[in-house]
């Protein structure tokens, strides 16, 4: 249970970077299809984590989950993408990329356990 909150916590936490990412891309670098997409998928996660967190079955929770890994997976995309076109640095990329493989780690694990436990 309490890897779920530190999973939300820091969800939450990335998707404050993700949406002051998204203004900066829009702000100062007048780039808006890429902010569009980054921030779709990046405060995604968060958001599927909390509806899991009020889900009504095993079966939901796991689904939501699953949601927010694949989220995760594209936002990683989109956030290597970023760097290798030089819209963000290689040091934003990295501690941002870096958080994001924390939270795929947590995702990853509360998925085993859910998913032993229901076996």
């Amino acid at each position: 249970m309490a890897n779920k909150s530190v999973l939300r916590e820091k969800s939450y936490a990335f998707a404050i970077r993700i949406i002051n990412l998204a203004r900066f891309l829009k702000e100062e670098k007048k780039e808006i299809v890429l902010s569009k997409q980054v921030i779709r998928c990046g405060t995604s996660i968060g958001a599927n984590i909390e509806e899991a967190a009020g889900a009504q079955s095993d079966k939901d929770f796991i689904a939501k989950l699953h949601i927010s890994l694949k989220e995760s997976k594209e936002t990683h995309y989109w956030l290597r993408l970023l760097r290798d076109t030089e819209y963000i640095t290689i040091e934003q990329a990295e501690s941002m990329l870096n958080d994001l493989d924390e939270i795929i780690t947590l995702l990853t694990r509360s998925l085993k356990t859910i998913k032993s436990k229901n076996a």
